[in-house]
């Protein structure tokens, strides 16, 4: 099944579907300044669900991700993802 795409090429899938977890964490990596307006700019997701979706990913499959001020880090991908992989959902 295709997805629409935003105006920078990023999938827009279901709020439900895992996959908009990965594009999340795809453009944390990807970011130079990961913050929540910059992430919701690059992946289309609404602002006030990214801290949840954030949260999920640290519930759901170990990641490790710290704020510091506005800014995202990732510590470490835990022990299921695969950081290839996770970031090519990011592209589609």
């Amino acid at each position: 099944m295709a997805f629409p795409k935003n105006h920078f090429g990023v999938p827009q899938y279901p709020s439900t579907d895992t996959r908009r977890l990965f594009v999340l964490l795809g453009a944390i990596d990807l970011l130079e300044r990961p913050t929540v307006s910059a992430i919701a700019d690059l992946t289309s997701h609404d602002r006030d669900t990214i801290d949840q979706e954030v949260n999920r990913l640290r519930e759901e499959f170990g990641v490790s991700l710290h704020k510091v001020g506005e800014v995202y880090h990732i510590e470490s991908w835990g022990k299921v993802l695969n950081p290839e992989g996770v970031k090519g959902y990011l592209r589609g």
